[in-house]
């Protein structure tokens, strides 16, 4: 296939995330989707002005990490410009804690995944899966990203996002107040959502948190859109 369009894939960070993985996941369909696809292993390739304004896409999957200064300048300047960026989980929504002005831009950060009852843990990360729903908005019945998905469930980490109010929500997920949380309340918290910056958009699923989840037919129909939708 002619490609037409340019991906720029960056990922590494924390190995639980599987960067290497549960990118190629996505790759393949990248490609027949008409990009040229390029994979670095850190944000350094931010700050190349000159190579990111060829950009059309950024997918992220670079959990926690850190990122320099002109590194962001040139991540935000790129989706301002118009380049997109899309990603899942802890790769787009817990990465450079260092950095607020990239919490900004992003729109939610990971705050916390609640576990299981303190007797069942077992001491592995599964201590911290759950059994929950995605639930669709009313405004992703119609949108290109998520026409025709329903609500479903999932057994995996449930994201608690602090967010802000320039988010266009396409699902949620409510986390229960149990007896022994010290909130008195359930939580609802985007799962997926949007965000134009400048001419850039942003994509985010916070499902993801290993590749059997990527390959949930849903999850993985959400971002394979999602990562088009935000793309140049």
């Amino acid at each position: 296939m002619t490609t037409d369009r340019t991906a720029l894939v960056v990922r590494g960070g924390w190995d639980g995330h599987q960067p290497v993985e549960a990118t190629n996941l996505f790759i393949p369909h990248l490609e027949s989707s008409g990009f040229s696809v390029r994979i670095e292993e850190s944000p350094a390739i931010y700050a190349d002005a000159d190579y990111m304004a060829t950009v059309d896409l950024i997918v992220q999957c670079n959990t926690m990490n850190t990122i320099e200064k002109e590194e962001f300048l040139g991540l935000r300047a790129a989706i301002e410009a118009g380049t997109g960026m899309a990603g899942w989980h802890g790769g787009i929504a817990d990465s450079y804690r260092n950095n607020s002005d990239y919490l900004h831009l992003i729109g939610g950060q990971f705050a916390c995944h609640p576990g299981k009852h303190p007797d069942e843990r077992v001491g592995d990360a599964s201590d911290n899966f759950l059994p929950y729903r995605i639930e669709m908005t009313e405004a992703a019945r119609s949108h290109p990203i998520t026409e025709g998905i329903s609500d479903f469930d999932l057994m995996t980490e449930q994201y608690w996002v602090l967010n802000d109010d320039y988010i266009d929500v396409l699902a949620t997920t409510t986390l229960p107040a149990r007896e022994f949380d010290a909130w008195t309340r359930p939580v609802v918290s985007p799962a997926v959502w949007t965000r134009q910056w400048g001419n850039g958009r942003i994509f985010v699923a916070t499902p993801g948190h290993s590749v059997d989840v990527l390959q949930n037919e849903n999850v993985r129909t959400l971002i394979e859109r999602g990562m088009l939708w935000a793309s140049r």
